[in-house]
This record gives C-alpha cells, structure tokens and sequence, in this order.
C-alpha cells in the first residue's frame, strides 16, 4: 500500500526529500519546530511544483546510478580545482594567452535533466560555458579553445562528466 503510494508520487517524494536535507543543511539543526517547519514548506513546495524538473525526477534508483553519482561529485570537485588552476595560470601569465571562442559539442544523454545536469557542469567549471543547447548540441563558449572539432572538443570537454550522468540518468 504504501509501497504504491510512494510509486504514484515519486516525484514529490524526492523533491520533499531533496527540500528537507536542504533545509536541515542550511538550519544546521534537527529541532522538531524547526523540522516541522520544514516539512510544512517542503510539502507545499513539493506540492505546487511536481511537474518540473528536479535532481531526482528522470534519476534511475540503482546502486549503480547511486555510485555513478558518488563518483560523480569526485570527478566534478577534481575538475573544477583543475580549471582553477589553468585558468589561474592564464590569468597570471604576462601574455594572457588566451583564445576565446565558441564550440559545438555532442551529447549522447536522452533526458532533459541529464542534459541540464550536464550543461550545468561545463558553466560551473571555470573556463567554460555553456550557452546553447540544441537537442544533442551543446554549444560551449572557451576561454582557451584547445580545438574547434566537434569530436576532439567533446572528448574534452562533455566526455567526463557523461560517464557518470548516462548511468544516473540514461
């Protein structure tokens, strides 16, 4: 009963979920007044905004996708104190050797937040951006352009980051 409860409202299982970890992260405390606070306005949240996109709607609930996303934050944090540091170095250098432009690349996700999720990585690490999306086409604005084929640039830039999301999100 429960079981089917929780299947037919999933969507607002996980956002509720997402809401009060958020909640609790951010109240730095597990009183019950300030929990059921929490919970009152994450319900409603949840409520009112089931049909949009969250972390988990399109998310697989396998130990497999949960590793995958463990692996994931790592792969992230690792490159985004790599950019960090290139970028750093550009900005230091005398030169400023930079070549900014713009570059298509490719992306073999099927779901809408897969994509976001993705399209989202490549803005947060520094020297990249991310400007359009066009079906499987992203298109990447670069602050040093290493190349400007399709395929090299994916391989750089997307390849990464996809591993991880195609097992949490296909």
């Amino acid at each position: 009963m429960i079981s089917d409860i929780l299947e037919r409202h999933r969507q607002i299982v996980g956002v509720f979920a997402a809401l009060m970890i958020f909640w609790v992260l951010l109240n730095g405390t597990v009183a019950p007044d300030v929990l059921a606070l929490g919970a009152v306005v994450a319900l409603l949240i949840s409520v009112a905004f089931k049909d949009t996109l969250s972390f988990f709607s399109d998310f697989r609930f396998t130990p497999a996708a949960v590793w995958a996303t463990v692996l994931y934050f790592a792969y992230f944090f690792k490159e985004l104190v790599v950019a960090n540091l290139k970028l750093s170095a550009v900005v230091l250098h005398p030169a400023l050797p930079i070549k900014p432009g713009l570059v298509k690349v490719r992306t073999n996700l099927k779901t809408p937040m897969g994509r976001l999720l993705l399209a989202n990585s490549i803005t947060l690490t520094p020297g990249t951006l991310s400007v359009e999306m066009d079906g499987q086409w992203l298109y990447v604005h670069w602050v040093v352009m290493e190349t400007d084929d399709v395929d090299e640039a994916t391989a750089k830039i997307v390849r990464g980051f996809e591993r991880f999301l195609e097992v949490m999100y296909g």
